[in-house]
């Protein structure tokens, strides 16, 4: 947990909205940015008084909570959420970049390190592999589709891919030996059980961006708009920082 500036922004947050009624906010997100997320909800529930309950998903899930017409309030979820025409219909106009992060690779703690350091290594690595753990449904899946797609290997991956149903099942698959290798977020396959072997190289590289907004219909829209004012704390980058993602 950060120290005193982190602190400081916590106060900031609570002056800005001690006007605002205490509230529950029913909150979409992205499985891939959980972990900070869990712990500025937590920050913010203890500064604020207010209540935070979210539910996670991929981007597939996300757009069927988002536009089958149940209630929420927010959302802080991958940008191609916000490209299905029936989600964004139900948001407010205007979204705030909240933080990103790139994909990487990941093996089971003490395993031998396959190199990734260019192109041609990483197509190596990933061809050699007997299986590997990541959700082809997902951001993070559209993205790494587009990466096989440069390396012509969309075809071999099909079967060496073994989908997992969340972030924390990728890192429990590669941690028991399930699987060898885990494709995904960096900040995700940051976990125990797991050693990092880096993220893809420079000329492969893709993120992915989360972006935050308000329901239209929602009732508590003060505190929902405070919620993400707090997520571009300097004391909540900090947050993002130490968990692996890049803030903004």
């Amino acid at each position: 947990m950060p120290g005193k500036r982190f602190l400081l922004c916590v106060a900031m947050v609570v002056l800005q909205v001690a006007a605002v009624q205490a509230a529950e906010l029913q909150i979409l997100a992205g499985g891939g940015i959980a972990a900070p997320l869990r712990e500025l909800a937590t920050a913010f529930e203890g500064a604020t008084g207010h209540k935070l309950v979210i539910r996670f998903g991929t981007t597939p899930e996300l757009i069927k909570m988002a536009a089958s017409g149940g209630p929420f309030d927010l959302a802080v979820v991958p940008v191609d959420v916000m490209k299905d025409s029936a989600t964004r219909a139900r948001f407010a106009p205007g979204e705030t970049g909240i933080a990103r992060v790139g994909l990487g690779v990941a093996v089971r703690a003490g395993a031998v390190r396959p190199d990734i350091r260019t192109p041609e290594a990483l197509k190596k690595t990933l061809l050699e592999a007997r299986s590997i753990a990541s959700i082809p449904e997902s951001a993070t899946g559209y993205l790494l589709a587009r990466v096989f797609e440069r390396l012509g290997i969309t075809e071999a991956m099909k079967d060496r891919i073994k989908p997992q149903p969340t972030p924390a099942r990728i890192v429990e698959s590669v941690a028991n030996g399930e699987t060898e290798l885990g494709v995904f977020l960096t900040n995700v396959l940051t976990a125990p059980g797991l050693d990092v072997v880096g993220p893809f190289p420079p000329e492969l590289q893709l993120e992915v961006v989360y972006t935050a907004a308000v329901a239209a219909n929602t009732k508590e829209a003060e505190a929902a708009k405070a919620f993400i004012a707090y997520l571009r704390t300097p004391g909540a980058s900090t947050v993002f920082r130490v968990k692996g993602m890049t803030p903004g």
